[in-house]
């Protein structure tokens, strides 16, 4: 069992390595196609909004309904430029309205 996990941990770290330091060893000018910056440059973004997404409709209790309220609220205050703790504390604030307002009648 331990021979087996230090394996995985082994391998897990070698895969790490690669994915960091190939494209260290591939691209060793500086990378002047324009499209190319761009579309490096927008990745993490698309990432963090593809683990994120998802995620959003099956977090909350009250189904999908109260999940669309919190996202709307927080792309209504992200629109508005406001910061990443009011968004999140406003968007939960308004998810959580969403499933006790039902309740009370």
């Amino acid at each position: 069992m331990t021979k087996y996990l230090l394996f995985q941990l082994a391998v897990m770290a070698g895969v790490t390595y690669l994915v960091r330091m190939v494209p260290l060893v591939i691209f060793r000018k500086k990378i002047e196609n324009t499209f190319i910056r761009s579309f490096l440059y927008y990745i993490p973004y698309a990432v963090l909004a593809a683990m994120t997404f998802p995620a959003v409709f099956s977090s909350t209790g009250g189904g999908i309904w109260s999940a669309l309220v919190g996202l709307l609220v927080a792309l209504l205050l992200a629109f508005f430029e406001k910061g990443l703790v009011t968004v999140a504390l406003c968007a939960c604030a308004a998810v959580f309205l969403a499933e006790w307002i039902p309740t009370l009648f």
